[in-house]
């Protein structure tokens, strides 16, 4: 079980679905905590008692608490993945297709450190039991929710793990000459992209990557 929870309300909740719910039960509280993901905010801020009443269904005096939406979505699912691990259910089980990490990194032409990456941003993973082993598995539906809310942040890195490395070298090396000349950063995005052919938001992505890890040859 995981400890990193902003909410304390939202903890102990988990704690008594995990200590006292049936698997079906976890199941379904998984699905109701994924479903107020999806219709939060980042931005906004949400009463912990509306969280709350949401999660269990029921209204109850709750602590006049406050958290972000950034925050709640991070509980959230923290509180899925708690409640899919506390279930054991197995992955071919689950009602629709299940990936693991290496199949969504095939299916979405990313790699595997970008998928963790953007756990970060609200992909949700749960715990499924494969072979015998509980490990994170990403339902279809849950990718599909993802990818509908970040559209762009999918395509850029998916065109990005596309190119080769001497791709990526000549990139720099382009912007390089292009900015030396004067040209802006904008300038030097645009003029990259079209004798490339890939995307503006593409050539911006490789340069930021470059410079984060060369930054003595930013």
């Amino acid at each position: 079980m995981r400890s990193e929870y902003t909410n304390p309300v939202i903890r102990q909740l988990r704690d008594h679905l995990v200590g006292q719910a049936a698997g079906d039960q976890q199941i379904a509280q998984a699905d109701v905590a994924e479903r107020l993901l999806g219709e939060l905010d980042p931005d906004e801020t949400y009463s912990c008692g509306y969280l709350c009443t949401r999660l269990s269904g029921r209204p109850q005096p709750y602590p006049a608490l406050s958290i972000t939406g950034r925050d709640a979505c991070r509980d959230l699912q923290l509180f899925v993945e708690d409640l899919s691990e506390a279930a054991g259910l197995e992955a071919e089980k689950a009602g629709e297709p299940v990936f693991t990490l290496d199949d969504l990194s095939r299916e979405l032409n990313v790699s595997t450190k970008t998928i963790s990456r953007w756990r970060r941003h609200g992909l949700v993973g749960r715990r499924f039991l494969f072979d015998g082993r509980k490990r994170v598995g990403f339902l279809k539906s849950s990718v599909e929710r993802f990818v509908r809310q970040n559209k762009r942040r999918v395509q850029r890195a998916s065109q990005f793990s596309q190119l080769t490395d001497a791709q990526r070298e000549q990139i720099v090396a382009m912007a390089r000459q292009l900015a030396e000349e004067g040209q802006s950063a904008a300038q030097v995005a645009a003029a990259v992209a079209e004798k490339t052919d890939r995307s503006v938001e593409t050539i911006r992505y490789v340069l930021r990557q470059h410079d984060r890890a060369h930054p003595e040859r930013a």
